[in-house]
């Protein structure tokens, strides 16, 4: 009897303490991620998803977020079905995809970056030189916009500016590069800010606005060629030191550079003087959607670590430029002497970009 005593008492022992480890575990699981969220977002914020930092955030919150990337404007011919957010680089595809799926309003929308054309330092130099730009610096400026429109309109060659004979990569015809509009967000935004200065500083709204617009818009994206649908691989070609010395990018893009590197001797940022401000917009496909896409833009963790991938949180112009002050020189913080440019309806940018592709 006392031999089958103590084989009980060892069972319930022994049960005992794996149920305490099962509860155990159940309390180490408390604080840590918990729902797993799955996302299509537009490749800019890839490196944001990715950042260890950002994971760790999310988790402490109760996330772990799953995303693949996409031109924006791409997203609509993905099947989102068993996706519980959409995350494109602008307003216009995410209020394209908010009524295909009835998503609630108002979207939430964390953060924004405006477009920026960056050059390698001859490029900008003979800009300035030529009245297509000025300088404030070693490493800033502006593009004057309705100078360099004359000048594609013309279709001027690196060649025709002076000073351009000094530097022998400045040849051919003169262009900024962009993604593909039809499937990329910055590509279509390009557009959005070229035809509102064409345009005569209205928005296009009408059938004779495309008309009037689309010549231009047509050479801006005939003469690249093949194009990228993808800002970070355009970017990522720039940095390397490959293809043209004019690129469109988001602004956020090259202060997270900035960040992470402090210092590009021969990079210039350009601020149009005329632009679009891409305002990153989640489409929230159900309740863990939305609740995500609130969450980046309330926490104050999540809104830090958006202002070191470059992005400018809503609401507080502060947080942006007390995190970038070291890149000053590079970045116009404040964005003095920018305009910003309405974006046209997407049924109106849809009709151009198909223009202006041929």
């Amino acid at each position: 009897m006392r031999r089958i005593a103590g084989i009980v008492l060892a069972v319930l022992l022994i049960g005992g303490v794996v149920a305490a480890v099962v509860a155990g575990r159940h309390g180490e699981d408390k604080g840590t991620a918990t729902k797993t969220v799955r996302g299509v977002i537009g490749s800019e914020k890839a490196d944001f998803f990715a950042d260890p930092d950002v994971v760790k955030a999310l988790a402490a919150k109760g996330y772990t977020v799953k995303v693949e990337s996409s031109g924006s404007w791409a997203m609509d011919g993905l099947d989102l079905k068993g996706y519980d957010f959409a995350f494109p680089g602008s307003q216009a595809p995410a209020d394209q995809l908010a009524a295909k799926y009835h998503a609630q309003e108002p979207l939430p929308r964390p953060f924004y970056s405006p477009l920026v054309v960056v050059a390698h330092r001859s490029a900008a130099d003979v800009l300035a030189a030529n009245g297509l730009a000025t300088l404030d610096g070693r490493n800033r400026g502006t593009l004057k916009m309705a100078a360099y429109l004359d000048a594609v309109r013309q279709n001027r060659t690196w060649q025709q500016l002076k000073g351009s004979a000094a530097h022998g990569e400045l040849t051919g015809t003169l262009y900024i590069t962009s993604t593909d509009p039809e499937t990329s967000n910055s590509g279509a935004l390009y557009l959005a800010a070229a035809s509102y200065v064409a345009n005569g500083g209205k928005v296009v709204a009408s059938e004779t606005d495309i008309d009037r617009t689309a010549p231009l818009l047509h050479k801006l994206v005939s003469v690249q060629g093949a194009q990228q649908s993808s800002s970070d691989s355009v970017f990522r070609d720039f940095v390397s030191g490959a293809g043209n010395p004019l690129v469109l990018m988001y602004e956020s893009q090259v202060a997270s550079l900035l960040v992470t590197q402090h210092h590009a001797d021969d990079l210039v940022v350009l601020y149009p003087g005329t632009t679009v401000n891409s305002d990153h917009t989640v489409v929230p496909l159900d309740a863990d959607g939305r609740a995500l896409g609130e969450l980046l833009g309330t926490d104050p963790t999540l809104r830090r670590l958006a202002v070191r991938h470059g992005f400018r949180p809503q609401g507080d112009a502060a947080e942006f430029v007390s995190a970038t002050a070291g890149e000053s020189d590079y970045l116009n913080q404040n964005l003095t002497g920018v305009r910003q440019a309405p974006v046209p309806t997407s049924q109106v940018l849809h009709e151009m970009t198909r223009r202006a592709r041929g």
